[in-house]
């Protein structure tokens, strides 16, 4: 197989965590093309494709390498546009734009104060002392202290969800009738949440959970 996705793992090396690389694996899925993910340790990222990117994820297609999440679903949208779009035009294509600068600002901090101890602990040692030096640099404060907000920012979150809530009262999907690369940008930040051991984030009657299953059922049947 020469399409290969390189994505984040921790210790155990099941169920990669990166939201970024969760929405690549839900872009090749929408393509209906066959890859084979290998999942690696932060450290580790830096070896890969001889330094091609300091972040995962990173897509080989044959002869080509391409990194950034975005950056691969544009790239594999005009790469195989007789496969199901990604974006279904220029509009989709913008809003996407928006949807991830959107999650980025908002469910990305988010997550990152709720679950940043809980990633810490999934990784091997060696990824813990990059993990821990280089996040508690971004974030301005220990791990642990951190952490003593994790209560608060959960109590939080529905209300960050809102503008999805909001739209889902005319559609099923942030793409319409079907999902598109917009819903898996959002997607990726649920998935991160539950693979790091923070389900529960909102009420299973909560429409936004709703929504959240019916893009699990599409990954589930890839």
């Amino acid at each position: 197989m020469s399409r290969i996705l390189y994505s984040l793992r921790g210790a155990d090396g099941t169920a990669p965590f990166s939201p970024h690389c969760w929405k690549v694996v839900l872009a090749l899925r929408h393509k209906g093309l066959d890859f084979e993910e290998r999942p690696v340790g932060f450290t580790d990222i830096p070896k890969l494709e001889n330094g091609f990117s300091k972040t995962v994820p990173i897509l080989r297609d044959g002869d080509r390498l391409i990194s950034d999440s975005f950056a691969i679903a544009i790239y594999l949208e005009q790469t195989y546009p007789d496969r199901p779009s990604l974006f279904s035009g220029e509009g989709g294509l913008a809003t996407a734009r928006f949807v991830e600068a959107w999650a980025l600002s908002t469910l990305h901090p988010a997550v990152t104060r709720i679950a940043v101890k809980h990633i810490h602990d999934m990784l091997s040692p060696v990824d813990q002392a990059y993990f821990r030096e280089s996040r508690e640099a971004r974030l301005g404060a220990t791990l642990e202290e951190v952490v003593t907000g994790r209560e608060a920012e959960i109590a939080a979150f529905p209300e960050k969800c809102t503008p999805i809530r909001n739209m889902l009262k005319f559609q099923p999907f942030i793409g319409g009738d079907r999902p598109l690369f917009a819903d898996y940008i959002v997607f990726g930040a649920f998935q991160w949440a539950a693979l790091t051991g923070n389900t529960g984030l909102l009420d299973p009657n909560d429409p936004v959970a709703n929504w959240f299953e019916r893009c699990l059922e599409f990954v589930e049947q890839g």
